[in-house]
């Protein structure tokens, strides 16, 4: 019985601790805290696995996105090929809509096709607004139709500064986000459709056979260590934004300029917050010192059960703290039959510094079944026999 309400207790403990120390999640962004001399208007230097804001300078301002809104149609699409609906090979056919559009394109002539890799390529490399186009038809059957998908995603994902026009990101009355929504569905689509990386890092390709190249609009993939995308854009009214992305070290960081008054100063001012981020950050998986010892099992068909970590602890700390960092694993002594798969067995707690940081519940590995009237009456014989 003292075992029950010890276990009781422990998972209480853990349930509360959970809540208060899990790893901060995108929505709790911070105040203003822009030590770096940046040109744009706005900027956001987000971690991608945990979502964490290291910086931000008015990211909640709202601002014309330009191309930067394809993130948003890409995502949409990665699910849906991510989802089987949606065909890699499959060849789409161009309509006159799509045809049509203006500014960035691969000049698609109406009846063409291609497949949807090379307009998924065509998009994430030299931002084709008609590539996005026939993307968004031949999913939701037209440009509007996926535009209501696209503001019902950002809706879902907490965007609360957003409102998209088009799939294309150019001008529109009303078309704005914000430098935190554009690192929120950035976040979602790197964290949740990792193949975008076989697109957003190309630097140069081309489509039809050869006939036609193409050269990143992104020149960080060329020139940043480590850079995965993810997403430029331009027009005279939204200036030049970016969401950066880039990875050193297991860890992976998002940093979003909006509203530069050049190119070169776009490049400067992303490649300024993921330095910060890289210089100062560091993404760890903290572990137990030692193997989690298995635990006894009272009255149960095994005699123990292992005990294993829920879950891996990933901890976001600053690098000067690297050293404070110190864990700590409580587990029962003993449990009763029956064990459950996954039962909570005790926790493992990581600290940085005196500040509880993460708590891991450590659970059964397996079941163990409870041992029945003639298994006791057969284990016990065998004790008698065995002291005797």
């Amino acid at each position: 019985m003292y075992q029950l309400r010890r276990l009781s207790a422990l998972a209480l403990s853990l349930a509360i601790t959970s809540l208060l120390f899990s790893p901060l999640p995108a929505a709790a962004a911070q105040e203003d805290n822009m030590p770096l001399p940046l040109s744009s208007a706005s900027a956001l230097l987000m971690e991608k696995e945990t979502g964490t804001i290291l910086l931000q300078q008015n990211a909640h301002q709202k601002l014309e996105p330009a191309s930067v809104t394809k993130v948003m149609t890409l995502l949409l699409v990665m699910e849906a090929v991510d989802s089987g609906r949606l065909s890699l090979d499959e060849s789409v056919p161009v309509s006159a809509h799509a045809a049509g559009m203006g500014g960035s394109q691969v000049y698609l002539k109406e009846g063409e096709r291609l497949s949807v890799s090379d307009l998924i390529k065509c998009v994430a490399v030299v931002s084709g607004n008609d590539c996005a186009v026939a993307l968004a038809e031949r999913l939701s059957g037209s440009e509007s139709a996926f535009v209501d998908q696209m503001n019902q995603k950002a809706q879902a994902l907490g965007m609360e500064d957003t409102h998209f026009v088009n799939c294309t990101g150019l001008p529109a009355p009303g078309h704005l986000t914000s430098a935190y929504d554009i690192a929120l569905m950035s976040r979602q689509l790197l964290l949740h459709h990792p193949d975008i990386r076989q697109y957003t890092t190309i630097w140069t390709d081309s489509i039809r056979n050869g006939a036609f190249g193409l050269t990143n609009t992104n020149r960080l993939i060329r020139f940043y260590d480590g850079a995965t995308g993810l997403k430029t854009g331009f027009t005279a009214s939204a200036q030049y934004c970016m969401s950066a992305a880039a990875q050193r070290n297991g860890m992976e960081l998002i940093a979003v300029v909006m509203k530069a008054p050049t190119t070169a100063q776009r490049f400067q001012d992303a490649s300024c917050l993921l330095d910060y981020g890289f210089a100062n950050y560091a993404l760890l998986t903290p572990q137990p010192e030692g193997p989690l010892a298995p635990i006894d099992v009272l009255l149960g068909q095994s005699k123990t059960v292992q005990p294993q970590l829920q879950r891996e602890c990933r901890l976001l700390v600053e690098k000067a703290q690297a050293d404070q960092i110190t864990t700590r694993v409580d587990l029962a002594r003993d449990v009763q039959a029956p064990v459950d798969p996954g039962q909570t067995l005790g926790e493992f707690q990581v600290y940085v510094g005196e500040q509880l940081r993460d708590t891991v519940p450590i659970v059964a590995a397996q079941g163990v079944e409870r041992l029945s009237v003639p298994g006791l009456f057969s284990q016990l014989l065998r004790r008698l026999l065995f002291a005797g």
